[in-house]
């Protein structure tokens, strides 16, 4: 499951600022090749960071034209890329593995911008002073993704890590059932204070 992360428009950050009755656009930072890239290192230094190690899968890309208020293209394209755990994350775990993701981001500049405390899908995210937005979020049958991306990079070609889903020499669809089992991530058992 992958969720593009921020929208294009007014107010979004990275879409512009109100300004005599006019929409202002901010020039974007990157173009799409520079945004995957850097996504691609805030999602492979997020997964360094996690110990014991897990094992997990590329999801599938995301790339979402921005457009005006009235449905003009605006020659940008919000870019977002993701990882899919595999490793089992028990419920008695979910908190250790949120909480390590969230100072690994906070030490790497990030701030986080929302925190969903959620007991079967909790959620957290942040912005990277670059504009980049990370989260990380446990799904509806226990699968937790990492997606990384930046709203409205300017046009450009983009090339994918080898093995991204639906892309060439990566598997038809992506995989996002957790399968692999972890003595740490998948016990049940409640973590001694």
């Amino acid at each position: 499951m992958v969720a593009v992360l921020t929208a294009c428009g007014a107010g979004s950050g990275q879409g512009g600022e109100e300004r005599q009755g006019k929409k202002e656009r901010k020039a974007p930072t990157m173009d799409m090749q520079q945004a995957g890239q850097r996504s691609e290192a805030v999602l492979d230094g997020t997964l360094a960071a996690i110990r014991p190690a897990v094992k997990w899968a590329y999801g599938a890309p995301v790339e979402s034209a921005c457009s005006t208020g009235l449905n003009e293209p605006t020659g940008t394209t919000t870019v977002t890329r993701s990882r899919n755990i595999l490793t089992v994350v028990s419920e008695q775990r979910r908190g250790n593995l949120l909480g390590l993701v969230q100072r690994h981001w906070e030490g790497q500049g990030f701030r986080v911008v929302s925190v969903n405390t959620d007991k079967d899908m909790p959620r957290i995210e942040a912005k990277g002073p670059d504009g980049v937005t990370v989260s990380l979020e446990v799904g509806s049958i226990g699968n937790v993704s990492l997606n990384a991306g930046l709203s409205c990079a300017e046009n450009s070609a983009m090339t994918y890590p080898t093995g991204t889903p639906g892309r060439p020499g990566g598997p038809k669809t992506e995989e996002v059932r957790p399968r692999e089992h972890s003595a740490f991530w998948s016990s049940e058992e409640p973590l001694r204070q």
